[in-house]
């Protein structure tokens, strides 16, 4: 036990790291692309239910199908490995862990949006965000499209990063990949329309059950972080207990209030998805513009919570290893 939670502590350290380093090439295959693959093929034999209760069941089948085997895949691999050597289980488990997180990608994603920005390529930047964004890009305006890309980054601090670190501190790089399926299967099937409204429910259900704490201590880490950023800590914590459930989910405006606070700015509102206007309440306040910084700004902060996040992991697996 000591040994594997020594090892298992180290392999996330080290995924960290690589994704801080590498981020997620292109060129190499990437299992949340497997999981969408996998996705889209259930999704074509299953959703022919000829009513909302048989799409319903068929989107849950799709759900624990994709979740467990997402989960036990994974944790086959890790304990074959373990078998042959607990080094080699080590150096699987840190690729693992990189290939979960996704903070350095983020990042840099969002900055061609800002440096498009900088440059006032509006047409570039709109391209850029649309990129990282689901909702309709071709109506932003300059304004538009940065409050587009910090709020993305603001939510994926928590989807894309804390969120799977706090399933791996729990069950490893299984229970990483098992949050990743979730969180896959809610951006592909979890939307209230007419194709998705029952047979993406238990999806969108579970994604919002997985993140309920995550995307909570991740708002809070931004928060305490925000001070070691140059932003406001007292302001993020202000609008985080307004604004927090601002959104239809109960979990995405966590992180947006923090960092909307954190930088002293106004996002959310009106947007367009799919040619459709979807009316939504503003967060923060705009105590000044919005401008292209606030993107890298809400990079470093989510950096400085994701820090944070790692140190309580080496704190609660050192707790462990003087327990055992």
């Amino acid at each position: 036990m000591r040994e594997w939670v020594l090892l298992q502590t180290g392999a996330v350290c080290l995924g960290f790291a690589i994704d801080f380093i590498v981020g997620d090439p292109h060129c190499l295959p990437h299992p949340v692309r497997w999981m969408g693959a996998l996705i889209a093929a259930l999704e074509r034999r299953l959703r022919r239910g000829k009513s909302p209760r048989s799409d319903f069941w068929r989107g849950l089948l799709l759900m624990v199908v994709t979740a467990l085997l997402s989960a036990i895949l994974p944790g086959a691999l890790l304990a074959a490995a373990w078998a042959v050597s607990p080094w080699l289980y080590f150096a699987l488990d840190s690729l693992m862990c990189w290939q979960i997180l996704a903070a350095r990608q983020l990042v840099r994603e969002s900055a061609l949006v800002q440096r498009a920005l900088e440059k006032d390529d509006i047409e570039k930047a709109r391209h850029a965000v649309s990129m990282i964004v689901g909702r309709d890009t071709k109506p932003l305006s300059a304004e538009g499209i940065c409050k587009a890309a910090v709020e993305t980054v603001a939510e994926n601090a928590s989807d894309g990063v804390i969120a799977p670190m706090c399933w791996m501190l729990l069950l490893g790089a299984a229970g990483g990949f098992f949050y990743k399926a979730v969180n896959t299967m809610d951006s592909m099937v979890g939307y209230k329309n007419e194709k998705y409204l029952w047979f993406g429910r238990a999806a969108a259900k579970a994604d919002d059950a997985v993140n309920f704490l995550p995307a909570r201590l991740s708002a809070l880490l931004m928060v305490l972080m925000a001070p070691l950023c140059g932003l406001d800590g007292k302001n993020a914590w202000k609008v985080f207990r307004r604004d927090r459930f601002k959104h239809q989910s109960p979990n995405s405006a966590q992180t947006e209030a923090a960092c909307a606070g954190a930088l002293g700015v106004e996002l959310a509102g009106d947007a367009w998805y799919g040619g459709v206007l979807h009316k939504k309440d503003r967060i923060g306040d705009p105590l000044r513009p919005v401008e292209a910084a606030d993107i890298a700004r809400a990079g470093r902060l989510m950096y400085a919570a994701a820090a944070a996040m790692l140190l309580i992991i080496l704190v609660v697996r050192g707790a462990v290893l003087l327990l055992c």
